[in-house]
């Protein structure tokens, strides 16, 4: 059966949509935006910082499914402008140091908010629920 997570770690959605739904061991996230999930705004600075605000909301999640970043098998990147690739793969690679999972990154003509980065996953969870 398929089961909703939220937390109050990661901002609530904006929409008709789940923060993550797990089913059968798997989590699969919804695409996040740098909002600072204690006031919903956006946070400041460039994409670099909204790509780490992005990553630190998707690690929210994970952790509220029973999953991790290290346990995370796909990633889909979309970003506003592909010229700032290099700087999101920078700081993504801060977060997936070793054995990084599957990815692909999309150019989006508009994001969510008007956002520079969303990020969106797919994990397996370690541990069983309780």
């Amino acid at each position: 059966m398929k089961e909703i997570i939220s937390t109050p770690s990661a901002p609530a959605a904006i929409g008709p949509y789940s923060q993550a739904v797990r089913w059968n061991g798997l989590v699969y996230c919804s695409g996040q935006i740098p909002l600072d999930p204690a006031t919903g705004q956006l946070v400041e600075g460039g994409i670099e910082e909204q790509t780490s605000r992005v990553l630190d909301n998707l690690r929210a999640v994970l952790e509220a499914a029973g999953a991790s970043l290290e346990s995370v098998l796909k990633t889909t990147i979309f970003v506003k402008d592909l010229g700032d690739f290099g700087k999101v793969n920078e700081v993504y690679g801060r977060y997936f140091p070793v054995n990084p999972p599957a990815r692909a990154t999309v150019e989006a003509a508009r994001l969510p908010r008007d956002v520079r980065v969303e990020i969106e996953a797919v994990a397996f969870v370690r541990t069983a629920q309780v």
